[in-house]
């Protein structure tokens, strides 16, 4: 609990920020802005803890844009792909709304409990679970999580124990996915699962994926699906996988900061930086641009030709997040692979994290992505090439109409 002078001093830093450093994707009236938080800064700060909070976000949000967030150090996630490994849909069953489980991460705490694509959610440790309130799963817990399947009345038990976990450089705690899956569906098609791009600079992923991509192509995989349904975003390692569907350098998209969008830009004088494949390039770019504007456009590695080009799908649905959608925009825009599922989320700016004060985190996107040709997807999120929705009464029975689907364009 802080008193009142902590919460105005920490009001104040919050619109010091966000003046000084956020994102203006919105093209929002900064004064405006300012008049409202000053109008309510008094009555805020007299509040309840939760009521608090809450009215700062509030406020972050009529900033428009993607990444922003406001919260305390040691607060559990309210998503729950983030806590338990899944996400959730609302779907309705029987005339009422429920939540189902949709994208189910490998080894998560979801699937090591039995958790599987399709399954509704009925109560969490009790209490009925239903839209759009997210039920509260906490680190370091054990839930006791019923389920049933859609058009059924009989339910199952379930205990999703999740770890303990800490935030980490003012981040919020993260159970972070098995990045990288892969086995072959046919004796041609290899399926490629990526539901995170893990580390700062993607340096351990590209590992991870340079050997998920050598075990296909020792299969015989010449036809590759890249599944990014529920993809949590992550780091630059998203610039290695979009490696894999070209074979020279070209570009993937560019990062504009505040002060370049402000002053004006072209993107043909851009820096031009390929996606480092190893540390010392990552230190070396680092280097490089430590005293510049970090404004630059992002190219693939030129790995060389591969068996599967000409012939790739890209599986996004509307959970796809931030860096997997940045792969899907360059997917489409260059038609090196076709795409196919739900329009993804539209959160594609590039954030970090400030420390406000008496224990709170603001999350502000402080870089712009576009793609090469300046079109962004910020806010409308990439449209795949072939519509396809799932059914929850097929899922659960193990039938996956976007992977079918996939397959079908191969044919």
């Amino acid at each position: 609990m802080t008193d009142q002078t902590q919460r105005l001093a920490v009001i104040s830093r919050v619109k010091a920020l966000v003046l000084k450093r956020h994102f203006n994707i919105g093209n929002v009236d900064y004064a405006e802005w300012c008049r409202e938080v000053d109008q309510q800064s008094n009555t805020l700060a007299a509040a309840d803890d939760r009521v608090f909070e809450e009215g700062i976000r509030v406020l972050l949000a009529k900033l428009k844009s993607s990444h922003t967030n406001f919260y305390a150090a040691d607060v559990n996630s309210t998503r729950p792909q983030h806590v338990i490994g899944a996400t959730l849909r609302s779907v309705i069953d029987y005339g009422r709304p429920h939540w189902m489980f949709l994208d189910v991460f490998e080894d998560s705490p979801a699937a090591r409990a039995g958790a599987t694509p399709g399954q509704l959610l009925v109560s969490v440790d009790g209490t009925p679970a239903a839209p759009p309130v997210f039920p509260v799963f906490r680190f370091g817990q054990d839930h006791e999580v019923t389920t049933k399947l859609p058009a059924q009345e009989e339910t199952r038990n379930l205990v999703i124990t999740i770890p303990h976990r800490k935030a980490r450089k003012g981040r919020p705690p993260l159970i972070e996915p098995k990045s990288v899956g892969q086995r072959m569906l046919t004796q041609e098609v290899g399926l490629l699962r990526v539901p995170f791009f893990p580390g700062s600079f993607g340096i351990r992923f590209s590992k991870l994926l340079k050997a998920a991509m050598e075990d296909l192509k020792s299969k015989g995989c010449d036809r590759l699906i890249i599944d990014l349904r529920g993809c949590l975003g992550g780091s630059l390692g998203f610039a290695n996988l979009v490696s894999y569907l070209c074979a020279d350098r070209i570009p993937i998209g560019y990062d504009i900061t505040r002060k370049r969008l402000q002053r004006g830009y072209t993107a043909a004088e851009l820096p031009r930086v390929p996606m480092p494949g190893t540390k010392a390039g990552v230190l070396f770019c680092l280097a490089r641009f430590s005293v510049q504007d970090k404004s630059l456009m992002l190219l693939t590695q030129g790995l060389g030709r591969q068996p599967f080009h000409g012939h790739i799908v890209m599986l996004v649905n509307e959970f796809t997040n931030s860096a997997g959608e940045m792969a899907a925009q360059f997917a489409k825009d260059t038609k090196l692979a076709t795409l196919v599922g739900q329009t993804t989320m539209g959160n594609v700016l590039g954030s970090t994290t400030f420390n406000v004060g008496s224990g709170y985190i603001l999350y502000m996107p402080i870089l712009g992505w576009y793609s090469p040709n300046g079109n962004y997807t910020e806010g409308s999120g990439v449209q795949p090439d072939v519509l396809v929705d799932i059914d929850p009464e097929a899922l659960a029975s193990g039938i996956d109409a976007q992977l079918n689907r996939a397959l079908d364009v191969f044919r």
